[in-house]
């Protein structure tokens, strides 16, 4: 990996955050054409082209420092982010191990994994850390499983128990949501916790979704991508902290659009656990402006028609109602008609 790391960006106060020209290509535009409805579009969870973000299961890139220091302001402000009931240990264990395991394989420079039977050996480089413990003996780690492991990834870790023909929100770390609870959500079903997604439930899209997901296989994880609009590069918009990002939606103008609204990206994949049979759904966030955006020509022309189009009821959803005309008039001037070619990678 060629990644630079960052070492000192920020996702509040002073907002130090950039994406480097690399970054900004590989970033995974949501839009495969000039226009946007929600739907599943599930794929499998395939290695993706070289330096792509879905080269390998999961994605560590120039963010990779801060975006982990600003897991922990969260919860250490908010302990309530992390959350697992009882029963779910097994399934932490299988999360543990799906990372160590793909971390050190795909990005051995900054991650290695020894194995002795259950005695296991972990060195995080990026972080400074180096932990022995025995796999399946909690007391020997200094957090829960899926705490410790999940401090340790980009975005955010959700873990599922499948009964009774559904699925149970009943584990999770979760500290760089799109104005969601895990505290609220932990214990619905699956369908209960995609409740406030708009048309989709009248278009049975979740029904679609659930059904596929309980004939899902281990080893054949599947990914699909989601998207909304942030004001300033805030990692955390849980509704828990509303007060302090709401009113940034206020503050934007035709002078500013450009640097402060940013497309928020999650690439989310899901994953049967094969001890536990449950299922985790990780959903790794990705920030870009509409100035870096739009330094990709297509990237700018398409981003402009799928604003400009946008069904009025996923605009209020995706929190562009207050600000939509400014990004739409800004993108206007970078799109000159014409046509784009299909998918999201740039021409």
């Amino acid at each position: 990996m060629s990644a630079v790391f960052k070492t000192d960006e920020t996702f509040r106060d002073d907002f130090k955050y950039s994406n480097s020209p690399a970054a900004i290509r590989r970033f995974p535009l949501p839009f495969s054409e000039d226009k946007y409805m929600y739907s599943v579009n599930i794929e499998p969870h395939v290695p993706g082209p070289i330096g792509s973000v879905t080269e390998f299961q999961f994605d560590v890139d120039e963010h990779y420092i801060g975006e982990c220091r600003d897991h922990d302001l969260v919860l250490k402000e908010d302990p309530r982010r992390y959350q697992a009931l009882p029963h779910m240990m097994s399934a932490q264990w299988d999360v543990l191990e799906l990372l160590m395991d793909n971390l050190s394989k795909d990005y051995p420079a900054q991650f290695s994994l020894t194995k002795q039977g259950n005695r296991w050996i972990w060195h995080n480089q990026l972080l400074g850390i180096r932990d022995e413990f025995t796999f399946g003996d909690p007391s020997t780690l200094p957090r829960e499983p899926l705490d410790y492991i999940a401090r340790q990834a980009q975005g955010d870790l959700v873990v599922m128990d499948q009964r009774d023909g559904d699925f149970y929100l009943e584990a999770g770390m979760v500290t760089t949501q799109a104005d969601w609870s895990l505290d609220f959500d932990l214990g619905m079903t699956f369908k209960e916790w995609h409740g406030p997604v708009p048309l989709a439930h009248e278009l049975h899209i979740f029904d679609r979704a659930l059904k596929f997901l309980l004939d899902l296989r281990i080893n054949a994880p599947v990914r699909r991508l989601n998207w909304t609009m942030t004001i300033n590069p805030r990692l955390d918009t849980s509704p828990e902290f509303y007060p302090r990002w709401g009113p940034d939606r206020a503050t934007v103008t035709a002078e500013n659009v450009a640097d402060k609204a940013h497309l928020r990206v999650e690439l989310q994949g899901l994953w049967r656990l094969p001890r536990s049979n449950a299922m985790l759904f990780s959903v790794r966030g990705y920030l870009i402006s509409l100035r870096e955006l739009a330094t990709i020509p297509k990237w700018a022309r398409r981003t402009h028609r799928t604003l400009r189009d946008l069904h009025p009821a996923l605009a209020d959803y995706k929190g562009l109602t207050r600000f939509r005309d400014h990004a739409v008039n800004w993108l206007a001037p970078l799109d000159d008609g014409s046509p784009t070619t299909p998918g999201g990678a740039p021409e």
